[in-house]
């Protein structure tokens, strides 16, 4: 009988997995600050309606929220904890900034 670890992936494609996933993750952050930012430059349009800026950034910290929970508990339920780990950090620090620039409005 042979004892090992399982089939468990090794920490090299798990750092491997996670970083080609760091790309998409970065763009889908700027992309949501770049949303931010252009809803910001409208506000300042439109001084008589109510600023459109901390909704757009409320809506983007909560598709990283759920982008986080799903990938990055997909990944630790899978045992990639390495992969998952950093998703849900990557993600959530996103998830954090979007917070915080809806909150200084």
């Amino acid at each position: 009988m042979r004892m090992g670890r399982g089939k468990e992936p090794s920490t090299g494609q798990q750092v491997g997995v996670g970083v080609a996933l760091l790309i998409p993750d970065l763009m889908a952050i700027a992309w949501l600050v770049f949303g931010y930012g252009m809803a910001g430059w409208a506000d300042g349009y439109d001084q008589d309606s109510v600023p459109g800026a901390p909704k757009v950034a409320w809506q983007g910290m909560w598709i990283l929220v759920g982008g986080a929970v799903i990938t990055g508990g997909g990944f630790l339920a899978l045992r990639w904890r390495v992969t998952g780990i950093m998703q849900a950090l990557v993600l959530g620090i996103g998830a954090g900034l979007l917070a915080a620039l809806a909150l200084s409005d």
